[in-house]
């Protein structure tokens, strides 16, 4: 049993590899070497650095850059990789010792009436939780996962293992901010799977109208799943093992997520950011220091703020940059959280309301693509691209509203 799991795990890294390099050689094509996007790019550039410059100065504006990224990534990234690395430890164990088989067996019952997707898919909502959202893509490339579905329940696949990607490492750095962050974030993830239940509904009646209800992925036999693959070794060896390799892993999701950090949340910052207050005098000045910027996303937080706040409950304008940051890197748009906390911009809601939107959303507009492109479905990318955009804003509503009961009953 032990061959015959290890050749289909080799069986499915092939595939996966050869996927791969057929969607990197799609990826490739060939263009003028000067055209129409060269001086749309060039325009939009010197307009974005004209703007901040004219405001702070084009020096300041390059010492402002240099420190906020450079603060970012001792102060910010670091703690990232220290989650990442702890809950990639966690989620070996939880995985080695059948923990996640447990969860999988109890839950998939639920799948069918919530999602309208076979029991096995909550295989791949775990673990996009417990890692990040192409995760589920593995699941998608393995026949004895795919069995279970029909042609048009897969490519809501992308959407379902979305919604739940980095979970773990969302929910365990809002958590660690303080104790009553706790409960919020908790709420945060009971929004991000009503925002899940959303998406993927939505999809499925896209993909409907596509494949017929009848059209399977395979025709082999559908047998329940007895066994797992384990560790080499003793209890001691295994347990070793599983917290060294989970923890490996948690590293390279940490290096993953710096580029995102440095550059996404740097300009967020930016055009989130108002300037230094002057001690001595109480007035504004640019100084070159960490996190000063221009304050355009709190005034446009403020002209949309009659729905920002009925919706999410957002006491602060700045607390916009969030679900922005969210769209394109998760870990980017929790790298605001800290500077958000200390100077006092964000409330537990608006915790339990990041949490939710970062879970669901979790940087889908830079993974939804790829990953349908996986599935063999990139024609339907902007669909789910438009259903898992309605999905994240119906999470953030839910965690604001379930917040706001739980503090009304107690």
């Amino acid at each position: 049993m032990e061959n015959t799991i290890t050749k289909n795990k080799k069986r499915v890294e092939k595939e996966l590899g050869k996927n791969e390099n057929k969607s990197s050689a799609k990826k490739k094509t060939t263009v003028k070497a000067i055209n129409g996007e060269t001086f749309a790019f060039l325009a939009v550039l010197i307009v974005g650095v004209g703007y901040i410059g004219s405001i702070m100065g084009v020096g300041t504006m390059f010492k402002v850059i240099m420190a906020t990224a450079h603060d970012l990534l001792l102060q910010t990234v670091f703690l990232i990789m220290a989650l990442s690395v702890l809950a990639g430890a966690l989620s070996a164990l939880l995985s080695e010792f059948g923990v996640i088989c447990l969860i999988n067996r109890i839950f998939r019952i639920l799948m069918k009436p919530l999602y309208g997707l076979p029991g096995a898919a909550i295989a791949g909502a775990i673990t996009t939780y417990l890692s990040d959202n192409p995760a589920i893509i593995s699941f998608a490339k393995d026949k004895s996962f795919t069995r279970y579905f029909k042609r048009y329940q897969i490519p809501a696949l992308c959407n379902l293992g979305t919604s739940f990607g980095m979970g773990l490492i969302v929910t365990t750095f809002m958590m660690s901010q303080g104790k009553e962050y706790m409960i919020p974030a908790i709420i945060g993830n009971v929004g991000a799977i009503i925002g899940s239940i959303i998406s993927v509904r939505l999809m499925i009646m896209q993909t409907k109208k596509i494949y017929p209800d009848d059209t399977v992925v395979s025709e082999s036999k559908v047998v329940e799943e007895e066994v797992r693959e384990i560790r080499e070794g003793n209890v001691f060896q295994r347990t070793l093992d599983a917290i060294l390799e989970g923890g490996k892993l948690g590293v390279d999701m940490g290096m993953s997520i710096i580029p995102g950090v440095l550059v996404v949340c740097t300009l967020v910052m930016i055009l989130t950011f108002g300037p230094s207050v002057d001690p001595t005098t109480g007035k504004e000045v640019y100084t070159g220091a960490a996190y000063e910027g221009v304050k355009l996303l709190p005034f446009i937080g403020e002209k949309i703020r009659f729905i920002l706040e009925p919706l999410f409950g957002f006491t602060s304008s700045e607390a916009i940059a969030f679900p922005i940051t969210s769209l394109g890197a998760v870990g980017a748009a929790m790298s605001l959280v800290p500077k958000f906390i200390s100077d006092g911009v964000v409330t537990p809601n608006d915790i339990a309301v990041f949490t939710a939107m970062g879970m669901c959303w979790s940087g889908y507009l830079s993974t939804h693509i790829g990953m349908m492109d996986a599935l063999g479905s990139r024609e339907l990318a902007g669909k789910a691209i438009l259903s898992h955009t309605i999905g994240g804003i119906c999470a953030g509503v839910a965690a604001h509203f379930i917040f706001v009961l739980i503090n009304m009953i107690f």
